[in-house]
């Protein structure tokens, strides 16, 4: 009987920790037609491009707003609310991972980044 509580102890554990990883994960790398996607059935999605402004001015996501890696760190967390549905784009990808997973560890619920950033992107570009 010890032996049967012991293993049904343990499978509880394990699920409350596979469960508890899932849900602190919090970042969720999209790709270009998963993004579009999204923007096309989540119309409330804030998109964060975080390249340079001549570069964002070059060409971005329609409905993207601009806040420049150097300065996002402090600014991404006052301006962005934990409601918000939150997408990073960069360059190619690694800077959208680190502001997304500060997010995530800040307990945001819902933030993307764009896999291989705007070099990857194939969808609508806007130019300002």
């Amino acid at each position: 009987m010890k032996k049967l509580t012991w293993l049904g102890m343990g499978f509880w554990m394990a699920a409350l920790f596979a469960v508890s990883t899932v849900m602190a994960a919090g970042l969720t790398t999209v790709d270009g037609k998963e993004l579009e996607a999204l923007m096309a059935r989540d119309h409330g999605l804030v998109i964060v491009d975080v390249r340079e402004p001549e570069l964002f001015f070059a060409g971005h996501i329609r409905g993207a707003i601009n806040i420049p890696f150097d300065e996002a760190k402090p600014r991404i967390v006052k301006e962005l609310s934990h409601q918000d549905r939150i997408v990073f784009v960069c360059h190619g990808g690694p800077m959208g991972d680190e502001l997304g997973n500060l997010l995530a560890e800040k307990g945001y619920p819902t933030v993307y980044n764009l896999k291989g950033g705007m070099n990857k992107w194939k969808g609508e570009v806007v130019v300002k």
